[in-house]
């Protein structure tokens, strides 16, 4: 694979190309002509061919030339679209939020809409987080977290009130080996890591004990631990907020009755000082969930 030419080196041929001229060249790109035609020539030599005809008093490309302008045209038409993307012209008018990758499928997603839809005028950004990190904080104008919002500096705001219940697939019951709550330690019980709680304080509440060598599995996000409990690969342990979308469309199940209450949960991880954008979002949510 040949290593790419330098940027200015794809410019000054790609202006050129287009004014078959390098003394136009050099206007547009305020150099001199001299400055170009090097430019060019070590370009030439770069790839091992040359891409131009010199004339007396003009430019003609070769047959590499011309098929290589569409390629670099086209690169730095992408490459202009992508930096408009990611930069925009007015970045203030982006609210950045990050959210708990979770969270922002199962919970945040589908709520969306109703604040597209009251302010239009406001442009998004979301972006997923799976552990708390201490990111920059100009990196994002607002973050939604897991924990019992003991965070230094900032202002946080309970989203949701969590309990724990063990999920799994419909399936899995099929087979008849869970008859009972006491059958439920030798199942492959899937963890989901930087959580406070989990399985050990739920089977203790359970009354059960597990064994030493009874199966599990650990992953990083909630949204792996549902998609293996719904291949029927075990239990998940689930957060109230986050599994009732599955529970209603009966993907999965809560074959046990115990719902385990935690003092943690989501909140909202703001600054003192927010603009009228940030204000927008977060009066939006508290009133949100302060309604259900």
């Amino acid at each position: 694979m040949h290593e790419l030419p330098p940027l200015p080196w794809l410019r000054a041929f790609e202006v050129s190309a287009r004014h078959l001229s390098f003394t136009s060249a050099a206007h547009e790109l305020a150099l001199s002509q001299a400055a170009v035609s090097k430019q060019i020539k070590l370009l030439e030599l770069k790839l091992g061919e040359p891409l131009f005809i010199r004339l007396p008093r003009s430019l003609q490309l070769t047959k590499a030339g011309e098929a290589f302008l569409p390629k670099v045209q086209d690169a730095f038409e992408r490459l202009a679209a992508g930096t408009r993307e990611v930069f925009s012209q007015n970045p203030t008018n982006v609210l950045t939020i990050r959210c708990a990758i979770g969270f922002s499928v199962n919970w945040l997603g589908s709520r969306l809409p109703d604040f597209i839809a009251k302010h239009p005028e406001i442009s998004l950004r979301i972006i997923s987080s799976v552990w708390n990190d201490d990111a920059p904080s100009d990196a994002y104008d607002l973050d939604i977290r897991y924990g019992n919002g003991n965070w230094v500096g900032v202002k946080s705001d309970r989203l949701t009130r969590e309990s724990l219940q063990p999920v799994c697939s419909p399936q899995l019951l099929k087979n008849g080996n869970l008859r009972s709550v006491e059958d439920i330690p030798s199942q492959v019980l899937i963890h989901v890591l930087g959580y406070k709680d989990g399985w050990e304080l739920w089977l203790k509440e359970a009354g059960v004990k597990r064994p030493v060598a009874a199966p599990f599995l650990q992953v990083d996000n909630s949204l792996m631990a549902f998609e293996l409990a719904k291949q029927g690969i075990g239990f998940a342990l689930a957060r109230s907020s986050m599994v009732t979308p599955d529970l209603q469309n009966g993907i999965l199940i809560a074959p046990f009755a115990l719902s385990l209450p935690v003092d943690e949960g989501f909140y909202l991880i703001s600054n003192a000082d927010c603009g009228t954008q940030t204000k927008a979002f977060k009066d939006w949510l508290l009133k949100l969930v302060q309604s259900r």
